[in-house]
């Protein structure tokens, strides 16, 4: 079993500028991989492979116009050109075309060489960070992480990658762990997603909305002002038709995006704490529905909501760590009926609106419209597995 571990990166400025630069290596050779194809399926030609394109690159960088590529790593242009073709290989299954990538616009990323890599507990070495000039340059290619002994290092490394999310650099890495083999034997477990509660599990534990807490609501309330200002100042520099950017503007955007930032990540931390606490219970199945986010964006009063609860996200992770721990993992059908059901009787209440919280059956049953879906949601789950014998 392979699992990626990702550790943020302390780079100096020297270091961090040469990380920029290794970013902009690998996108101009994704770039010309796909000029390259556009042009030869242009005049005529087949589709050409990562090995001959990379063969032709070396060529190019022989000449006196890219001679500067010798200065990064073979490694990260190599692997930039086999990307642009697996992009091709994926439209032609029926994926979207490959796109040129923007210095402006696209996020900032590379590939490192698996075996050269270097892990200590507080660095880490990354190939050919430096030219062979620098006289500090094994101290320069040595680049200090946030987490201590957050990474073994005595294994080998899969897909190592550098990326770049607008604030700090993140290195993720592939590690191979042994397979779990233990097999849960504990009551299943059905989880309802809302919006007013993110979940609902069938052993009656409410995990609370975190857009609702007063952190996320003060943030959002600076968020809020801090927008008013920036959308004030481009009409107070707005230069006939255009808007003129000034560093002022410049200067709120980017406190706009950490705030950003901070709220993706409070949320996103706030799934993780949740999923693994569900998981840690060992159950033997986990049942979920299978959402219609899609269409659920579309309604203008709830889509803000539905968004901020990163419903998919927490789908995801379900699924992933299910496989890791050996839990049977079950997709409730779209239309299985699992609010109207009753968890008692059976019977399906057609006349059940969104409004109503409380579900009152004519059996006499009075419980939490989202502790009885998720009820509904486990016996699902054991109707599933008795058919599956």
């Amino acid at each position: 079993m392979i699992k990626t571990i990702k550790v943020m990166l302390l780079p100096s400025n020297k270091q961090n500028t040469k990380l920029f630069e290794c970013a902009g290596v690998s996108r101009f050779a994704y770039n010309w991989t796909i000029a390259r194809q556009q042009e030869n399926y242009k005049n005529g030609g087949k589709f050409l492979s990562d090995y001959d394109l990379r063969k032709e690159f070396t060529k190019l960088k022989q000449s006196l116009e890219c001679n500067w590529l010798n200065n990064y790593s073979n490694q990260i242009q190599a692997q930039a050109i086999k990307d642009a073709c697996e992009a091709y290989k994926k439209f032609f299954k029926g994926g979207g075309y490959p796109k040129f990538k923007s210095r402006k616009r696209s996020k900032p990323s590379f590939y490192i060489r698996y075996d050269k890599l270097q892990f200590t507990k507080s660095h880490v070495k990354l190939e050919k960070l430096t030219n062979s000039k620098n006289k500090n340059k094994q101290r320069f290619n040595w680049i200090k992480i946030a987490e201590k002994d957050r990474v073994p290092t005595d294994c080998k490394y899969y897909n190592p990658r550098c990326t770049f999310d607008g604030l700090h650099w993140w290195l993720s890495v592939g590690i191979e762990y042994p397979n779990n083999e233990v097999i849960p034997t504990n009551s299943g477990i059905g989880i309802d997603l809302g919006i007013k509660d993110l979940s609902i599990t069938s052993n009656k534990d409410f995990y609370r909305n975190i857009n609702k807490t007063k952190q996320i609501k003060k943030l959002e309330k600076k968020k809020k002002r801090l927008q008013r200002k920036v959308s004030k100042k481009y009409e107070n520099n707005k230069k006939g038709v255009s808007y003129c950017k000034t560093n002022n503007i410049k200067k709120l955007e980017k406190q706009i995006f950490k705030l950003n930032k901070r709220l993706t990540d409070i949320r996103d931390n706030y799934i993780h704490q949740t999923t693994t606490e569900i998981i840690k219970r060992k159950p033997s199945f986990i049942v979920m529905e299978d959402l219609n986010i899609k269409g659920m964006m579309k309604n203008k009063h709830l889509s803000k909501a539905i968004q901020e609860q990163k419903l998919y996200e927490f789908k995801r992770q379900i699924i992933y760590k299910s496989v890791w721990n050996n839990i049977n993992f079950i997709q409730a059908d779209r239309f299985y009926p699992s609010s109207k059901l009753c968890s008692c009787c059976g019977n399906i209440k057609k006349d059940l609106r969104l409004s109503d919280r409380i579900y009152k059956c004519e059996c006499g049953n009075v419980i939490n419209r989202d502790l009885n879906a998720a009820i509904n949601l486990k016996n699902y789950g054991y109707k599933v597995l008795k058919s599956a014998i």
